[in-house]
């Protein structure tokens, strides 16, 4: 994980000037920006099967050749100052790379801590991944952007392919799949339809799990907007072109607000009766922050604002992971972390190409203010996952069942298939059989 984000963040605090810089317009670099995401989109299942049916170690060896040679096919455009449909290869190449990556890692972690026994909270495992995460990502966008200001905006780009070879041999030497067994056979078509229709049973005709979904779709594209958009409007608020570390900045920023936030989740959370509570109103503060960046186009107010809204999106993403875990049984709790996955990534496919001709047509302080706007309309939807008073939302209901016992109320299912292959991909598994507002047994946590 550490050396994956280092590698990953040399170029998060340059992208969208890098972008600028070869030529393409707003529009035209959040387009491309949308096609990484439809990019994980299309890439989210294969991948996991991938990872399921061969191993967590051969999907990140994948992953890891596959976005080495995609960010290096990146430079070659800029050389080039190609025309836009080349990006959008490119940009589908690297989503495709990062897909190798989000299940598998997160797997070879919870078939780990099966392995081993593991029985604490939720927020704690998340939150300290979320640590290191941050300190990678501290580091490399620091670097990224003093490097790119000493030198040229495709030397990071450069060092993050090279780092990725490096992490390649590491991964090849050291990781091993423990707790794991791939499962070998099976027919990927019928594999994705099997996931498809699980995802829907389980996921979106229950209630708490489909309304947190749908709230996604709209905070999912305008937080990554929202991050890559202030390299360009942060260097037009400071009044330098080519101050590349204070674009940097805010990837420092952003990664020093996600140590703090994943420091602080389980504290947050202890705060608040319900997960649902702490949810809901950190969604309310991020779309004021995001308000506010639009409305008050001072740099150093900006800079703070940054701060605020970082430190509200990382302190609520171990909280939301704790919180959907729990609503999911744990046969098809893969699936349906999936199947979020892939509701969160559709939202920037449609949001930051909007939000980029906004940029485009009147600047990037108006385009924050619709994006504050889209944000907010996710809160009705938290209130209706909350109106369902599912266990998880409680502070009792805080672990996560990894049980392979039938759901109470369910006809048994066999787990094969699909759905044996896709038990562990991601995240832990939950209370068992619930609907509604209904609560049927809820099992406590076995691993």
């Amino acid at each position: 994980m550490l050396g994956n984000t280092l590698a990953a963040s040399f170029i998060w605090g340059i992208n969208t000037i890098f972008l600028l810089d070869a030529g393409l317009t707003n529009l035209e670099a959040f387009a491309a920006n949308a096609f990484f995401t439809a990019g994980m989109v299309v890439f989210e299942v294969p991948t996991g099967i991938v990872a399921d049916t061969v191993g967590r170690r051969a999907s990140y060896l994948l992953g890891t050749v596959t976005l080495a040679v995609s960010t290096l096919f990146y430079v070659l455009l800029w050389e080039l100052e190609a025309a836009f449909w080349l990006w959008a290869i490119a940009s589908l190449l690297i989503g495709l790379g990062f897909t190798f990556f989000s299940g598998a890692v997160e797997a070879w972690l919870v078939d780990a801590l099966s392995a081993t026994g593991f029985t604490g909270e939720l927020e704690t495992v998340f939150g300290r991944g979320q640590v290191v995460s941050g300190t990678a990502m501290l580091t490399g966008s620091v670097a990224g952007g003093f490097i790119a200001q000493q030198t040229t905006l495709g030397v990071p780009f450069v060092l993050r392919g090279a780092v990725l070879v490096v992490m390649f041999a590491v991964a090849f030497a050291l990781m091993h799949d423990v707790g794991f067994t791939p499962q070998k056979g099976g027919r990927p078509i019928e594999e994705m339809r099997n996931i498809a229709s699980a995802s829907i049973e389980y996921g979106w005709q229950v209630p708490a799990v489909k309304w947190l979904m749908v709230e996604a779709l709209f905070t999912g594209g305008v937080g990554v907007y929202g991050f890559y958009a202030l390299q360009p409007y942060l260097l037009e608020l400071y009044g330098d072109p080519e101050a590349y570390q204070i674009a940097g900045l805010v990837a420092a920023i952003v990664a020093g607000a996600q140590i703090l936030g994943g420091i602080s989740a389980p504290r947050i959370r202890r705060r608040f009766q319900r997960r649902t509570s702490a949810l809901i109103a950190a969604a309310a503060l991020s779309s004021l922050a995001l308000l506010l960046i639009g409305l008050i186009e001072s740099f150093w107010v900006v800079i703070g604002l940054i701060v605020v809204w970082g430190l509200l999106f990382a302190a609520t993403m171990p909280i939301r992971q704790a919180y959907m875990n729990g609503l999911i049984p744990s046969q098809q709790r893969a699936t349906i972390l999936s199947f979020d996955s892939l509701v969160a990534s559709s939202g920037g496919v449609w949001v930051q190409p909007v939000l980029g001709r906004a940029a485009d047509v009147w600047g990037y302080a108006p385009s924050y203010l619709i994006g504050a706007g889209i944000s907010a309309l996710a809160l009705p939807f938290l209130g209706l996952s909350r109106a369902q008073n599912a266990p998880a939302d409680q502070r009792s209901r805080a672990r996560a069942s990894t049980s392979r016992a039938p759901a109470p109320g369910r006809p048994s299912r066999p787990a094969t298939g699909s759905r044996r292959r896709w038990r562990s991909r991601r995240g832990a598994g939950a209370c068992r059989g619930w609907r509604g507002s209904r609560s049927r047994t809820c099992r406590p946590r076995a691993s």
